[in-house]
């Protein structure tokens, strides 16, 4: 899972603008940011690169098992 419209919308950017910055479609864009779709690591790097975030702020840990 990704992060990316939160920070979008924190930074006051749209899905729009990120995928004319991406040279991506708004679709694929948006199927980033609904995490219907992870973007391949390039992409997320570039990601983060036009929020001006870590990349992995764009990132939700995963879960870990807390019963070891």
């Amino acid at each position: 899972m990704n992060r990316i419209k939160e920070i979008l919308e924190s930074k006051g950017i749209s899905q729009t603008e990120l995928a004319s910055l991406l040279g991506k479609s708004f679709n694929m864009v948006n199927l980033y940011a609904t995490n219907k779709v992870q973007p391949p690591i390039s992409i997320l790097y570039q990601i983060a690169e036009i929020l001006n975030v870590d990349v992995r702020e764009l990132l939700v840990p995963s879960k870990t098992n807390q019963n070891n």
